[in-house]
């Protein structure tokens, strides 16, 4: 162990909840809080409501996207639903349980006391959404209905069809548009934050890029937040919006910012297969359609290449049921994507390449009729059709898995605020709720717990010390930070070589996942460290980057992220290397119990891994946070 870190969770039993935390909003007066600038990056569920709440509360914030809207934020990507705590199926659902089912989840890798709060503070968001007109479900009595999801054996998902993201969004930003008409929130779509800056040790502004115009900006604050999601995009081919990249959070983690676990990245085990070279990313289909259909393979390899309706009942394998029959096909992700993993490996998978399974609903429709099921997914059926021509009605879907979601980010103690005072860190782009495995539909409520109820309560207590402290943009510390970013562009731009962005991008990707995805081992990993660095060499050299800085370039600023996905790709793997123990998402081949499923070792590694920047091609240095359990016994995950 090099290094520790302290959290700052509150002492004591879990009884010590979040709430006798000292009312932290109340060390800013109402008069004062108009004397205080925030930066908030990013405009999904996370920044979006963030920046909303902050501004209602009279501070004024400028809030950046990278995006042309606010309402293009990948959070509209987020399908099936998001949980919470309501019990309103009357079968046995509680905080306790869904504290516990988080925690299980992520096979004891995540902090106690930040999930209670989430599982916690979960009934508030659903509250809050419908005071906003989200349209989520409802029983023919007209009460909110829910449906199950992966990981858990009771119904606690609120759900609109296949739109859940997108109509939380929709009522996140009516809460936003309402603020920049107040005059609190300053909207700027279209600019990318390329650089951090420290003043003193302190998060005090940051350096940004019109997308449009090139121009490069200062922007000083009292505070800066980050909520800019994941770096699932690291992979090439993820389930992820084009645009999402790593950028933000990295360039931060070399300003000082620790990064936390980025090897734990979540494999969906509900995607459309890859159908060629030509595609650029994944499509979802969302995990809430495994409550109806039957995941099967054929259980002879030569019946993989019949039609689905060829292949008698006796023939086919169902098999998650047959392995995990407590849960059937609402197992976890991670265990869901192993199990197809394993049986296309076989060579019982289906479809072009072997690289498939079936999602079938011919029961279900048998059962509960075509416009059931039409009600409940119609939307994602669409979907399927028009990517791969197939009526899912009449055949079943063909799913594989594929990347989706980062369970780690930076580093935040339990006021969500980073190892770097003033840099507050919400949503997908922090480690702090999921850890190594996320349960279906928990992304969109730690979103929305830490936007509207967390950092709005948290931050005053830092702003109280910053009254009158706030530097001025001509500071030497911006105009180096700008200097940093501008000789960067430059270097890009002179680069002139003959290779494209993509093929770098591919390349990389191609790697991480044959190296570092679904499944990793030690041999693996010692040789995407020694690939990537070459990787990264022959980039910087070879690389074609065509356009100008002072324009609308959009080679430019992708090859911002694809470098810095370069650089991140190499910590990624040290993370996992490090961590010699399966867990969750992060599976090691070297590390599994009899029947392949993930082993632990609690004893050396039930702690979160926090890396800190020593400088470019220095190894980080390595900090352990060990991980405490109070009120869950530590045991060994089973879903059987």
């Amino acid at each position: 162990m090099i290094g520790s870190l302290d959290p700052k969770i509150p002492p004591g039993p879990l009884a010590q909840k979040w709430r006798s935390h000292r009312d932290h909003s109340r060390l800013v007066s109402p008069n004062n809080r108009r004397k205080f600038d925030i930066i908030v990056v990013g405009s999904g569920l996370a920044g979006g409501s963030a920046a909303a709440t902050l501004g209602e509360l009279g501070y004024r914030v400028k809030c950046f996207c990278f995006q042309d809207s606010a309402r293009r934020a990948h959070s509209i990507a987020a399908q099936g639903g998001i949980n919470a705590a309501k019990n309103y199926q009357n079968d046995g659902d509680s905080v306790y349980r869904l504290f516990h089912d988080t925690i299980k989840g992520g096979d004891f890798r995540s902090r106690e006391a930040n999930v209670y709060r989430l599982a916690e503070i979960s009934n508030n968001i659903i509250d809050q959404c419908v005071a906003q007109g989200v349209p989520f479900a409802r029983e023919y009595g007209g009460l909110l209905a829910n449906r199950s999801f992966g990981g858990a054996q009771v119904s606690r998902t609120f759900y609109a069809r296949g739109q859940t993201g997108q109509q939380l969004l929709l009522g996140c930003y009516q809460a936003l548009c309402r603020q920049i008409a107040a005059g609190t929130v300053q909207m700027l779509p279209q600019t990318e934050m390329l650089d951090l800056v420290i003043v003193d040790g302190q998060a005090k502004g940051i350096i940004t890029r019109s997308l449009r115009s090139g121009k490069i900006d200062r922007h000083a604050a009292d505070a800066v937040v980050l909520a800019t999601g994941g770096y699932g995009n690291v992979f090439y081919l993820s389930t992820n919006a084009r645009g999402c990249n790593v950028t933000a959070t990295y360039r931060a983690y070399k300003r000082g910012a620790l990064f936390a676990n980025p090897s734990f990245t979540q494999i969906h085990p509900t995607c459309i297969p890859v159908s060629g070279e030509h595609q650029s990313k994944l499509t979802l289909m969302s995990e809430s359609l495994r409550n109806d259909g039957r995941v099967w393979v054929p259980k002879r390899k030569e019946d993989g290449h019949k039609p689905a309706d060829e292949i008698p009942e006796q023939d086919r394998d169902y098999y998650l049921e047959r392995k995990y029959p407590s849960y059937g096909n609402l197992a976890p992700r991670d265990i869901a994507s192993r199990a197809a993993k394993e049986v296309c490996d076989e060579g019982r998978g289906v479809g072009p390449g072997g690289r498939g399974v079936y999602l079938d609903f011919a029961d279900a429709i048998k059962r509960l009729g075509e416009e059931t099921i039409r009600e409940r997914y119609g939307n994602l059926f669409e979907v399927y059709e028009k990517i791969t021509g197939e009526n899912a009605y009449k055949v079943p879907m063909r799913i594989y898995p594929a990347v989706h979601y980062t369970m780690g980010g930076l580093w935040v103690d339990y006021d969500l605020m980073s190892n770097v005072p003033g840099l507050f860190v919400i949503g997908e782009a922090n480690f702090s709720d999921h850890g190594a495995n996320r349960l279906g539909a928990s992304a969109l409520m730690q979103g929305l717990a830490d936007g509207y109820f967390v950092l709005p309560n948290t931050l005053p207590n830092y702003l109280a010390s910053q009254m009158g402290k706030r530097p001025s943009p001509d500071s030497p510390g911006f105009r180096q930070a700008e200097e940093g970013v501008r000789a960067r562009i430059e270097k890009l731009l002179k680069a002139n070589g003959t290779r494209s962005l993509d093929s770098f991008h591919r390349e990389l990707g191609l790697l991480l996942w044959d190296k570092c995805g679904m499944s990793r081992h030690e041999k693996g990993l010692r040789d995407a460290l020694q690939k990537i660095p070459e990787m990264r060499e022959q980039f910087w050299h070879d690389v074609r980057v065509p356009g100008s800085d002072e324009d609308f370039n959009q080679s430019l600023e992708r090859a911002g992220r694809v470098a810095d996905f370069l650089e991140f790709a190499e910590l990624m793997c040290m993370d996992a290397l490090e961590r010699d123990e399966s867990a969750g998402a992060h599976f090691r081949e070297e590390h599994q119990t009899p029947d392949g499923e993930a082993l632990r070792d609690d004893e050396n590694h039930a702690a979160v891994f926090a890396w800190e920047f020593q400088g470019d091609r220095q190894h980080p240095k390595l900090h352990r946070e060990p991980l405490h359990f109070e009120s869950v016994h530590l045991a060994q995950r089973s879903y059987k």
